[in-house]
């Protein structure tokens, strides 16, 4: 792979931490703009990392910035917004990739990454889902022949550090006997950390990606109440696990939305009213084999020991 300027928006997030150090250990040279320099200023320990501080909804900034720049690569996203009409999710998931192509033409970037969401679609149920899909679509418009453009859509992304196994955990460790668990039967596919950077990494100098958007996911399926199950296990947490229905799913997401940092919300709720599972294997183009979270978590979440795993599978697969 030839050495790479690329300027990385979300950067200093879960996934963008992943992702720039490969591309460090590399040789890349990484600019990552973000609102707040001081707070990751860690990265600075891989020696061709730049940390820009700035706003990345403003477009003098983006067009300063990308000047120069072999490549762009957008993994902004958020999960829930301040309000609940869809703007929050409007700006972050459709304006600012609208704002990052234009400034890819002005600039003469040539080469596009872009983090979608598995199951985005324009009815889809969620304005998460909804505003992922427009944001996708416009990037995927943008390919020419002077952009060439890449998009991934992951299931649900678990690692150290993530906002998905550690949330749980968090949870189930300050719920006392009893756990009400919203939505026990959505299904998910969670897809390693390493393994949707890796594929970022790849994709980033292989022709063959251009134009092409990538559904991204682990190898086995479950439901959410297997994996809080296993997760509880794993924590040496002992709780019951109390499904609950539709009526008082909904119920736990509007009463949750209130609460600090809001853990649960109803935009959360009808997204996962879609199965987060893919249609078929890892892309073979990107050669990973993923990884399972019964391999990982226990690393990051709890000693290893030798527990029954298989019992929390889905027997039929995606």
């Amino acid at each position: 792979m030839s050495k790479r300027r690329i300027c990385i928006l979300g950067g200093t997030g879960f996934v963008g931490r992943r992702l720039t150090a490969r591309l460090a250990a590399a040789g890349h040279e990484v600019r990552i703009l973000t609102r707040h320099r001081e707070r990751h200023k860690d990265l600075l320990v891989l020696p061709t990392v730049q940390l820009i501080e700035g706003d990345v909804y403003n477009a003098a900034l983006l067009r300063r910035e990308f000047r120069g720049q072999d490549a762009v690569i957008n993994l902004v996203g958020i999960l829930n917004e301040r309000g609940r009409d869809g703007r929050g999710f409007e700006r972050a998931h459709v304006e600012l990739p609208q704002r990052i192509i234009q400034g890819c033409r002005d600039c003469g970037v040539r080469r596009l990454l872009h983090m979608s969401a598995l199951r985005a679609s324009p009815d889809a149920p969620s304005h998460y889902l909804r505003s992922k899909a427009r944001g996708e679509a416009l990037v995927m418009g943008s390919e020419g022949a002077s952009l060439n453009v890449t998009a991934f859509r992951p299931s649900v992304i678990f690692g150290q550090d993530d906002s998905f196994t550690n949330r749980f955990v968090r949870l189930l460790r300050a719920t006392p006997l009893v756990f009400p668990l919203a939505c026990p039967d959505a299904r998910f596919q969670p897809v390693h950390v390493e393994d949707v950077a890796g594929a970022f990494e790849i994709a980033l100098d292989d022709h063959r990606t251009y134009g092409q958007s990538y559904n991204l996911c682990g190898p086995d399926v479950y439901s959410l109440r297997d994996i809080v199950e296993y997760l509880a296990q794993l924590a040496g947490v002992q709780r019951r696990i109390i499904a609950l229905g539709d009526n008082l799913s909904r119920l736990q997401a509007r009463l949750l939305e209130f609460v600090p940092g809001k853990p649960f919300s109803l935009d959360n709720y009808r997204s996962l009213q879609l199965d987060s599972i893919c249609d078929g294997n890892f892309p073979s183009i990107f050669d990973i084999t993923p990884s399972r979270i019964e391999d990982v978590a226990p690393l990051y979440l709890g000693t290893p020991r030798s527990l029954r795993y298989s019992k929390y599978r889905s027997q039929g697969g995606a």
